[in-house]
């Protein structure tokens, strides 16, 4: 099967390219190509590769800078995510849209399901949200992922952060009142290949919709999850750092993060029979690899 993968360095679209293989064609594209800070008609392009599937991770995700650069985030994470879709729409395939839990405001205290009211408190949040309504606008043809803490050896993001200030600091203060589940790029890309071969083989309707797809276990807080890493690196012969817990309000942000975002994927489980990897196995993994 041939997957058309929108954005060229992000880390899923990375991770996806990564298990190309023999039954399996990656192929990314991004810019100069196509631009999704300008979407136009991408029916064209997306033609001449003749994809199974479109997969669109691509995105605005620096939470705090579209605060002040809300254009250039609606323009990403909102029309260009419609772009997408329409043009998959017209060329007959499915689209899979990668999403996120900041459409949610973290007042929840119990897992939260696709059906749970949407609420963002931040810029990105509400262009992720409206691109979420894009997409299914476009098309009926559609699944929409909402995952969380996203993280691997490549880019920007929480991981390489903390190894990287282990290098710097003996202790690193951490939040420990935010609540969610680390989810590696690499656990999102298997499950989302094996759910874009569920989506060609089958056109039940019950197939497509909204999913949420984080790693199993949890929730963690960050304080958590940076605790998992020094401990993994320390086993490996990495660098260790002490981690000092700190409330939300001792660390301020521009952008408001939810304190709660633990996702139910319950009916990714029962719907298209996918199930990710403890987010331990997942932090292991990224470290062995």
């Amino acid at each position: 099967m041939k997957f058309l993968v929108i954005g060229n360095n992000g880390q899923v679209a990375t991770s996806l390219f990564n298990l190309s293989g023999k039954n399996t064609e990656v192929i990314r594209l991004g810019r100069p190509d196509i631009d999704l800070l300008e979407p136009k008609d991408f029916t064209k392009i997306f033609l001449s590769f003749a994809p199974d599937v479109i997969i669109n991770p691509a995105a605005y995700t620096a939470v705090d800078k579209a605060e002040d650069e809300p254009h250039n985030a609606f323009a990403i994470n909102t029309e260009g995510a419609g772009a997408v879709a329409a043009a998959a729409e017209s060329i007959g395939v499915p689209c899979i849209h990668i999403s996120t839990d900041y459409v949610f405001d973290g007042s929840s205290q119990t897992p939260i399901c696709e059906t749970s009211p949407t609420n963002p408190l931040g810029i990105y949040g509400k262009s992720k949200l409206a691109g979420e309504k894009k997409v299914m606008s476009c098309t009926d043809n559609y699944v929409i992922l909402r995952t969380a803490w996203v993280y691997s050896l490549f880019g920007t993001n929480f991981f390489l952060s903390m190894l990287r200030l282990s290098k710097e600091y003996r202790e690193i203060s951490v939040v420990c009142d935010q609540f969610g589940t680390p989810t590696s790029a690499s656990q999102i890309a298997i499950a989302v290949i094996q759910i874009a071969r569920n989506l060609v083989n089958n056109s039940d309707n019950s197939l497509r919709g909204i999913f949420h797809m984080t790693a199993n276990g949890g929730p963690v807080s960050w304080a958590d999850f940076a605790e998992y890493i020094f401990l993994m690196s320390t086993e490996l012969g990495g660098n260790s750092c002490k981690v000092r817990r700190i409330s939300t309000n001792q660390y301020p942000t521009k952008a408001r993060r939810p304190a709660y975002s633990f996702l139910d994927c319950s009916k990714l489980e029962k719907i298209h029979n996918v199930r990710i990897s403890s987010w331990k196995e997942g932090v292991r993994n990224v470290f062995i690899k």
